[in-house]
């Protein structure tokens, strides 16, 4: 089932997080790997990462995240990125409507394939803008194939295109039944987390500020601290990333 599913026959995919590091963390190995494969990929950021700092302005912030969000993407391979800009920690189920329309039509523009993005149905989430984004990628994926679904877009051109392939992530590995072996790719994953200097710098000050530290997980330098938590003990298995997938013949 990976082969089939990694091989790009030039086929498109998009990962769609509401954060500038989420693509890099929870599915960097695998976009490299897609790539690699004959992929094109896409990132749809949906917000401006404004609260993603310690030490800077939210001006500030938004606009050094940006310029890190493109540096990474540049450097992994992705062909474009695109910005939603919606306030950080501000996405509601409200604005699940809109986000789903906006990616409806991209979907259908870039001809999309295949979508990396977090489960609508994963547990233990305590961050509400994964939880939103999950439910529009999911609905956008459903609508985007239908007729009657957003018709105007045919007379623009751009029509239906269904989105076949489906790879979710969820947070402590509840519903994953899918690992893509990313042992080649974890060096360039972790040197890639790095380059967002700015979110790194303040998960790195929250660990520092905690008053007591286990000491079978005291990191010396924030290089190491990213190893741990974001190649190592995020793998649910050595150097594989964990998903939830869903194919067209799921359903």
């Amino acid at each position: 089932m990976e082969d089939f599913i990694m091989k790009g026959n030039n086929r498109s995919f998009a990962a769609i997080f509401p954060h500038s590091d989420d693509f890099s963390i929870f599915a960097g190995g695998t976009m490299l790997r897609l790539m690699e494969q004959g992929w094109t990929g896409y990132f749809i950021r949906l917000t401006n990462d404004e609260k993603d700092s310690h030490d800077l302005s939210i001006g500030e912030t938004i606009f050094r995240i940006e310029n890190e969000t493109q540096a990474v993407a540049k450097a992994m391979g992705i062909r474009k990125v695109y910005d939603f800009n919606y306030q950080n920690h501000y996405l509601s189920h409200e604005m699940a409507v809109e986000i789903r329309h906006r990616l409806i039509f991209l979907f259908r523009l870039l001809k999309i394939d295949m979508v990396i993005s977090f489960n609508p149905w994963g547990h233990d989430e305590e961050n509400p803008d994964h939880t939103v984004c999950g439910i529009a990628v999911e609905q956008a994926c459903w609508m985007s194939g239908r007729a009657l679904d957003l018709p105007e877009l045919a007379d623009a051109g751009i029509d239906r295109h269904p989105v076949t392939e489906k790879l979710y992530v969820s947070r402590n590995h509840q519903t994953d039944d899918f690992w893509v072996d990313i042992d080649m790719y974890s060096e360039r994953k972790l040197n890639l987390t790095m380059m967002h200097t700015t979110p790194m710098r303040n998960m790195w000050d929250s660990y520092t500020r905690k008053k007591t530290v286990d000491t079978e997980t005291a990191f010396t330098d924030i290089k190491e601290f990213a190893k741990h938590n974001f190649v190592e003990h995020l793998c649910a298995k050595p150097y594989c990333e964990a998903f939830h997938h869903i194919s067209s013949g799921s359903y």
